[in-house]
């Protein structure tokens, strides 16, 4: 059980950062619960309107996740943290942000309902 929520909620974290998907407002909309609430690595607060209008917009990056975890909180509610680690189009400069989303199930799927992402210190080269 542990092992394919583990895999939903990773499956769910990349969706929201595939460009695809990101440019796709009903796709967003679909993923983000109405009361979603982001605090973002900018410093600015959004809300899942701000999220589904503005997102679309945004220059796609390459993402790629690295040590994501799972924590049950209740049995519709899940805690998923990871290191976000952005890189440029050659790949030599990486920034790094932690991220953390509490996902729900409600209405017969999981929604993102909180996200935070903070900037770490490190920028590293491959």
């Amino acid at each position: 059980m542990v092992s394919l929520l583990y895999e939903q909620i990773y499956d769910l974290e990349d969706r929201l950062l595939q460009p695809e998907i990101r440019r796709s407002r009903e796709e967003i909309s679909m993923l983000l619960a109405d009361d979603f609430v982001e605090f973002g690595v900018s410093g600015r607060t959004f809300d899942k309107l701000q999220v589904v209008e503005e997102l679309p917009h945004s220059p796609a990056v390459p993402v790629i996740i690295e040590d994501f975890q799972v924590k049950v909180l209740s049995p519709d509610v899940v805690l998923a943290t990871y290191r976000a680690v952005k890189t440029n189009e050659s790949r030599e400069e990486m920034r790094n942000s932690l991220r953390s989303s509490i996902w729900k199930f409600f209405d017969g799927r999981w929604q993102i309902v909180f996200h935070q992402g903070t900037r770490t210190m490190e920028s590293c080269k491959e």
